[in-house]
Parts: C-alpha cells; sequence; structure tokens
C-alpha cells in the first residue's frame, strides 16, 4: 500500500464511520437485521473500528513522514474552478499535518471508547456516535488542507459538528442556548478569517499555501517593496492586515479573550464532547492556522506582538477566573483557555515549535481530566458541583490518580509533559527579549502559579476532606466501567511521557523541516538557570497554596473572599464579561429588532400594506352594507336619485 493510500484511509476513515452509523441509525425498527447489524452496537463498533485504524495509518504517517524528514501531497482532485480561480482538494504532508494528524486521531479514538461506557444509558447512541467521526473527519480535513479553502471548509466543518455536538441533549433549553452561543461567536471571528483570505487572494491571486509561501520569500520585514492597501487615504502594510484579520478567526475557534465566552458554555454536551473539543480539537484549530501561516507572520511583526499580548492576557485572565468556579468541568474549561493563551503567545514569540509541543501535551492531560471529570460525575450521580463533593478518592481510587497525574502535567511538576512544554514557551518568552516578550514571561508566570493553585483546588475539594454529598449520592457512588478507564490509562501514560519524548524532537528545526518558518526562538540552551527553574517554583508556591487553603486552614479562602470582596466577585462572575455582551448587543440588537417589527413592519408595512388595504376594503363593505336596509321605497328612491343624476349629466354633456 503506497504512502498516498495511506493518507487517504487516516482523512477518510472517520467519515466512512460517520455515514455508516449514521445510516445505520436510520434503520427502520421493524427490520429483522435491527439490532443484529444495526443499531447502538454497530455504531460504537464501527465508528471505534475505523476509528482505530485512523490511528494507525496516522501513527505510519507520522513515521515515513515526520521521522524520514519527507514532504508530499495526496490525493490532489479538482473541485473549484470558476473562470480563473482554481482549487484542488488534497491532502498535504509534512511534519505539522501529521503530528497534527496522529494528535487528533487518537484522542478521538479515546473519546469514542470511552463514550461507550458513558454514554450506555442515552437514547441516542447512533447519532452520538456519528457525530463524533464527522468531527473528526472535519477536523483532519483542516489540517491536512493544503489550501486555505480546505482549510475553511474543515474549519466550519468542526464549528458545524461542535453545534450538533454541544446541544446534543436538545431537551435541555440551556444546551441549545450553549450550542448557539458557540456557533455565533465562532461566526464573529470567522468573519476576520474570511476577509484575510479574501485579502490573501486580492494580493497575491493564490490560496494555495506552497505558492503563498514562495510569494513571501520575496519580501522582508523592512523591504520597500512590501504589498499595501488603501483604506481610508491611509496606507496600510497588507501583510500585517492580513495577519490580523486571521487571528480574528483563530481567536473564535480557540476562545481567545474577547471570544472566549462560548467555551464555558460548551460544557453543556455530554463530557466526552468536552474532550474532543476541548483538548486537541477543535480549539486548537487557531493556534494551527497561525502555526501553519508562521512565514506570513515572520514577516508581519505588528500582528505577532498583537497575538503574543492576547495570548498572554488569555492565559491571565482565564486563570483567575479557574480559581474561583465551583462547576468542575468549568474549571477544566478555563483550564484550556488559559492554556491556548500559552500557546499563542508562544507563537507571539516565533516559537513555533513550542506551541505546537504545548498543543500536544496539552492533549494528552487535558483529554485525561475531562475524561476523569466524567469519571467522577459519572460516579456522583451526575453531580457537577465541587462543593457537594469530597471523600471520595478511596471509593474511586484508580480516576484519582489519574486525575492526580493529569493535575500534576498541567501545572508543570518536573518529569511530566506539561513540565516540558511549558517550560519551553516560558523560556523562548523571556528570550526573545523585547519587552512584549518580556511581558509575557512574567504573566506566563503568575499563570503557572494559579494553574498549579486552582488544579489543586479541584483535585482536594473533589477527592479529600469529608463527604459532603448527601447520603443517597454517597451511597450511590461507584466506579467506573472498563471501557472508560482504558482510554484514561493511555492519556495518563501520554501524560507521563510525551514532553519527556516530544522534548528534543519538537524544538529542532530539523525535524519540522519547512513545514513551519524557523526565526531561531525556543531554543533553551542560553536561558539563565533562574529563568529554567522559574516555572517549577511557581507551581510549587501555587500547590503549597492550595494545600494551605483548602486541606489545612479551610476557613481562610472565605476570609479572603470576604476581605477581597470585588475581586472575588469579579473572578465568581468571569469578569462580567457575558453581563456585558448581554448589555452591550444582546439587549441593543433585541431593541432594534423590536423597532422594526413593532414599527417599521407592523406600523408601516403591514399598517399601510397588507392590514392597509383590508381596512379600507374593510371600511368600504361596512358602508355599503348600511345602505343594504331592505326597505323598498329606500331602493325606489335611491333609483330616483341615480335617475336624476345621470339625466343631468347628459343633458349637461348635450349642451356642451
Amino acid at each position: 500500500m503506497s504512502l498516498f493510500h495511506v493518507a487517504e484511509i487516516a482523512v477518510f476513515a472517520p467519515l466512512l464511520g460517520f455515514l455508516m452509523a449514521g445510516l445505520g441509525s436510520m434503520k427502520p425498527r421493524s427490520s429483522p437485521l435491527d439490532g443484529l447489524y444495526f443499531g447502538d452496537r454497530f455504531a460504537q463498533i464501527v465508528t471505534c473500528a475505523l476509528m482505530g485504524i485512523c490511528v494507525l495509518a496516522s501513527c505510519l504517517l507520522f513515521h515515513q513522514i515526520a521521522l524520514g524528514h519527507q514532504e508530499a501531497l495526496a490525493l490532489v482532485v479538482p473541485w473549484i474552478d470558476v473562470g480563473h480561480f482554481e482549487v484542488h482538494w488534497g491532502i498535504k504532508l509534512d511534519a505539522l499535518s501529521v503530528t497534527m494528524m496522529i494528535t487528533v486521531s487518537l484522542v478521538s479514538f479515546l473519546v469514542h471508547i470511552y463514550s461507550i461506557g458513558y454514554m450506555s444509558h442515552d437514547h441516542s447512541i447512533t447519532r452520538f456516535m456519528s457525530y463524533l467521526s464527522f468531527f473528526t473527519f472535519a477536523m483532519l480535513a483542516l489540517v491536512t488542507a493544503p489550501n486555505l479553502l480546505q482549510l475553511f471548509f474543515g474549519w466550519e466543518g468542526v464549528g458545524f459538528a461542535s453545534y450538533l455536538l454541544i446541544g446534543f441533549w436538545y431537551e435541555k433549553p440551556s444546551a441549545n442556548a450553549a450550542a448557539m452561543k458557540a456557533f455565533i461567536v465562532n461566526r464573529v471571528g470567522d468573519i476576520g478569517l474570511v476577509l484575510g483570505i479574501c485579502a490573501i487572494f486580492m494580493i497575491f491571486q493564490t490560496v494555495d499555501y506552497d505558492i503563498l509561501f514562495k510569494s513571501l520569500s520575496a519580501y522582508g520585514q523592512n523591504s520597500i517593496d512590501r504589498p499595501v492597501v488603501s483604506y481610508l487615504g491611509c496606507q496600510v502594510d497588507a501583510l500585517n492586515l492580513i495577519g490580523i484579520l486571521l487571528f480574528l478567526g483563530a481567536m473564535g475557534k480557540s476562545a481567545q479573550l474577547g471570544l472566549h465566552t462560548w467555551l464555558p458554555d460548551a460544557m453543556e454536551g455530554p463530557t466526552p464532547v468536552s474532550a474532543l473539543i476541548h483538548a486537541a480539537t477543535m480549539v486548537t484549530a487557531g493556534v494551527f492556522l497561525v502555526v501553519r501561516l508562521s512565514p506570513l507572520y515572520e514577516l508581519a511583526p505588528l500582528a505577532r506582538d498583537m497575538i503574543c499580548i492576547v495570548g498572554a492576557l488569555t492565559a491571565f485572565f482565564a486563570a483567575m477566573v479557574a480559581i474561583t468556579q465551583n462547576d468542575i468541568k468549568r474549571i477544566i474549561a478555563y483550564s484550556t483557555c488559559s492554556q491556548l493563551g500559552y500557546m499563542f503567545f508562544a507563537a507571539g514569540v516565533s516559537a513555533y515549535g513550542a506551541a505546537i509541543f504545548h498543543l500536544v501535551t496539552h492533549a494528552f492531560f487535558k483529554a485525561l481530566l475531562f475524561l476523569g471529570a466524567g469519571a467522577v460525575i459519572h460516579a456522583m450521580s451526575d453531580e457537577q458541583d465541587i462543593r457537594r463533593m469530597g471523600g471520595i478518592r478511596l471509593l474511586i481510587p484508580k480516576t484519582y490518580i489519574m486525575m492526580w497525574i493529569g493535575s500534576l502535567a498541567l501545572a508543570g511538576v518536573p518529569f511530566f509533559a506539561g513540565y516540558y512544554s511549558k517550560d519551553a514557551i516560558l523560556e523562548a518568552a523571556y528570550l526573545q527579549g523585547t519587552a512584549i516578550g518580556q511581558f509575557s514571561f512574567v504573566m506566563g508566570l503568575v499563570v503557572a502559579v494559579l494553574t498549579a493553585f486552582y488544579s489543586w483546588r479541584l483535585l482536594l475539594l473533589t477527592f479529600h476532606g469529608a463527604p459532603r454529598a448527601d447520603d443517597r449520592v454517597m451511597a450511590h457512588v461507584h466506579t467506573a466501567p472498563q471501557v472508560m478507564k482504558f482510554p484514561m490509562y493511555v492519556l495518563a501514560l501520554g501524560a507521563i511521557v510525551s514532553g519527556y519524548l516530544g522534548y528534543d524532537l519538537f524544538l529542532s528545526k530539523d525535524f519540522w523541516g519547512r513545514s513551519i518558518a524557523w526565526a531561531g526562538a525556543g531554543s533553551q540552551d542560553h536561558a539563565p538557570f533562574w529563568v529554567v527553574y522559574s516555572p517549577v517554583l511557581c507551581a510549587i508556591f501555587g500547590v503549597t497554596i492550595a494545600y494551605v487553603f483548602y486541606y489545612r486552614n479551610l476557613d481562610m479562602p472565605n476570609r479572603l473572599a470576604a476581605r477581597w470582596k470585588g475581586l472575588y466577585i469579579f473572578s465568581l462572575n468571569k469578569g462580567f464579561v457575558d453581563e456585558l455582551y448581554d448589555w452591550l448587543f444582546v439587549r441593543r440588537i433585541v431593541q432594534i429588532g423590536q423597532l422594526f417589527w413593532k414599527r417599521g413592519d407592523g406600523q408601516v408595512i403591514d399598517g399601510f400594506g397588507p392590514d392597509g388595504v383590508a381596512t379600507v376594503s374593510r371600511g368600504i363593505a361596512q358602508l355599503m352594507g348600511r345602505l343594504q336596509t331592505g326597505y323598498v321605497y329606500h331602493y325606489a328612491f335611491a333609483m330616483l336619485v341615480g335617475l336624476v343624476a345621470i339625466t343631468s349629466w347628459l343633458l349637461i354633456a348635450g349642451g356642451l
């Protein structure tokens, strides 16, 4: 089997799983084959089997392409041909794409398996499994795209699939609202992405990566012949403008500050959805976009600085909010926002290899935390508030250990995955030597403290102390089935060893080849001693504070919350960003809609249109009806008046 055939299998196996599971779920219930070949078990088996094939194919591609230092373009077929605009559908194989493929496919495969146990009592298993597979196909189409238009297809595909998955339990109004919110907020960012793609085509007459990068190689950061666009009489540097527009799209998909509000609400979906969307797939699409277009961003310093600042602020803001949240899934969701901020400010300081390195390690430990949280919720009879948990570490010991491993990796404790990738980012930010790089470095250290704090707060309140749930819930606490534990074991292994195994690989220029621009950032050879070890000290400091607050002195958090009430309320209410958007946008739009509805449509259009005509007709009919009295002498009088009027008109007309 050729390498190209393997690539086709890797990308299209999830699509086949989606089709087979979806069609299987449509089998008439009266069919004699129902329950034997079609139905829930069929959907589970076929989607998991095809995802397993996808993982194997992705591993083979990683070995041949990334480790073999090769590049290829598979399955090039005509797609769109309109005038001078021609786009092909293809599968771009290089170190970046195959790294994303193996990460996405492995996490998705494990989530598929986990879902067999977690969704076992749901009434729409086939629909759920088919949605998972479609989501995976769209993400693989995105990361293997050889051009921006195919990337946009995958981009919108994962957005549509996330809408279906977040709102999977459509009977819940909160799930429907969360799905709509995710869809709409992402559309706001996608406006920037569409404008950026259009600007690239307008200036370079192509949306193909290879042709675009060849065109960019002719420019320098200070080149006098850099493309410019005119706006309101001003000359704007086109490359910086394109970089900013594309980043707006990345902000929406990767939930950066300002467009992050959809991500915590997406917790309304089933927990496997949270693990799939918020670990290695949809939310990392924005990071992938920036890294894929790194040759452009190396020529757009203003856009790169914006990415760095927004990433650092997102990391801090999300971590600050996470320390006061009480929903176990929302804490992990805000943690995802924060870690995505790390990835973006890594890209902002040109440490693209470090950004993808953290993306990969984050995929393991964040998916592990979400699946572990799902096992806790499963054990606690669907309870998600950590204030009503506690004292369950001995009842679900394996889940407890898995959550410990994920938290150690997230906090950046030495020898776990997050330690290697997070420190690589912080050292790259310090070594950049600019004011923005130093700002990101300082913010990263503060976030390291907050990350360790909220991670251990979650662990201590969930598993330690006296039970705070009622007796009925505690009596039914039970361990997860083996089909849910196996994916956590695999992810735990990745959370332990992926950082060590990938450190030299992902921070090497030779590994990435031409798949990303290499600006020299990310080298840890010359970082001062205190820079190398300060993230570890920050992690230890954060863990210690959490231990004192939530294990030793349980009244301390309440006293601090009362003393710093304003800051506590600000964090607890997520910075009031949702309330601000509701007042600034939602209510104003509703008011404008009501204005057009009541005044424009009701009073003007309907008033002078259908309703007006109907009112006049009804009035005339009522007037004519009054003349129909039923008395013969009334009708005779009317006839006489009419005869006199007609005779008079004829005489006058004849005389003239």
